[in-house]
């Protein structure tokens, strides 16, 4: 074992805190449990760490073949960002545990974006909340803050899921040299997943018993980050072929449907509807802009993430729109297909949806008519 570390109490003296090992590894799942930021894994801002929501206990992924659950991890978290974070604790790291640990893990990731809905997610923190005599909704406004969509979360959760965007977290009082170089080389050959190891190591007072929790994260070394950050930035060109296709592996044929046939509806307008294509996960897509007297204008933007999405200042300073009565009539057009503008035009909003909202093709048929009206009005104002 390590040496001990030293608290300063008030009246100047100093105790000794000795590391301890746990009495059992049930403890230091329920020390995680209670106290999540244990894990503490940073942000995207360094400066700040990752806030959890636990979402279950002990949770089971099955596969088609066998309906009961054949594989099973200590603990599934979520954070803001709606990253599945899979969390298996060992007290102890032994060569046995430690290739047992990494294949479980590793199948783990593999099986739970196929076999996990979203929908059984969200049934298994519903059910854990109900087991602490919670409100789901209380939990989770407490966890994203009072205006947060739930919804879009879920959908987030979904989406993070099927592109095998997961965390993978080791937890362990001891984390060998041997893991260490496995998760550090997992988390650098590894993408969009993330495998990180935590070392929760335990120290206790002999004078009064008073315990201290020291966490280590490791596999976020800067060359790991450094490649991921590289390869986000490298990422492919998306294009017609290569967004449908992987629209359609997300999400399935019926709204891969609807995607086709907004792209074809914009294809069919050129050249006074052009199609710019994004680059990358944050910006996978393509987005429909008006042009007119060369000055183009953005109608939308349909993004991998399964989201449409508009932007309330573009059409705010846009003829007609720029006229109160012709903005009010545009908010109405564009609530009837769930897309909120502002009342005051200077708010600046991205009002969105979910493509997977929209209910048979008399609704997609409507967001394309109200897409249409909008071209025409400002074809007549030009």
């Amino acid at each position: 074992m390590s040496g001990g570390i030293y608290l300063i109490q008030e009246d100047d003296r100093l105790v000794e805190m000795a590391e301890r090992p746990y009495d059992s590894e049930t403890l230091l799942q329920e020390l995680l449990e209670k106290y999540p930021n244990l894990l503490a894994v940073q942000s995207s801002n360094r400066s700040q760490l990752r806030r959890w929501l636990l979402v279950t206990r002990t949770a089971g992924v099955s596969t088609e073949e066998i309906s009961s659950e054949q594989w099973s991890f200590s603990r599934l978290f979520l954070d803001r960002q709606a990253i599945p974070t899979l969390v298996e604790v060992r007290r102890n790291d032994t060569p046995q545990e430690r290739q047992e640990l990494i294949g479980q893990m590793l199948d783990y990731a593999a099986n739970a974006a196929v076999y996990w809905p979203v929908e059984s997610i969200l049934a298994h923190f519903e059910g854990n909340c109900r087991a602490q005599n919670r409100d789901p909704e209380q939990a989770f406004e407490d966890f994203l803050g009072e205006n947060a969509d739930e919804e879009q979360f879920w959908q987030r959760v979904k989406t993070n899921l099927q592109a095998g965007k997961v965390r993978l977290v080791f937890v362990s009082s001891y984390i060998s040299p041997e893991l260490q170089r496995v998760v550090e080389f997992l988390n650098k050959q590894i993408d969009p997943a993330e495998v990180l190891a935590v070392e929760i190591k335990q120290y206790v007072s002999s004078e009064d018993g008073m315990k201290t929790l020291a966490s280590k994260v490791i596999g976020q070394t800067a060359e790991a980050q450094q490649k991921k950050s590289s390869t986000t930035r490298e990422r492919r060109q998306w294009d017609e072929h290569s967004f449908l296709s992987e629209y359609r592996a997300r999400y399935g044929e019926d709204e891969a449907a609807f995607v086709q046939q907004l792209y074809r509806w914009c294809r069919d307008r050129l050249p006074l509807i052009q199609i710019y294509w994004g680059t990358g996960e944050t910006y996978g897509g393509f987005a429909a802009k008006v042009d007119l007297a060369n000055r183009g204008t953005e109608l939308f933007f349909m993004g991998i993430d399964g989201t449409l999405q508009i932007a309330s200042d573009r059409y705010a300073n846009l003829p007609p729109f720029e006229r109160e009565e012709e903005w009010h009539e545009l908010r109405n057009k564009f609530s009837s297909i769930g897309l909120a503008l502002p009342m005051n035009p200077l708010e600046k909003r991205l009002p969105n949806f979910q493509l997977s909202t929209l209910s048979g093709e008399a609704a997609m048929e409507n967001v394309l008519e109200t897409f249409g009206w909008v071209v025409d009005k400002i074809k007549a104002a030009n």
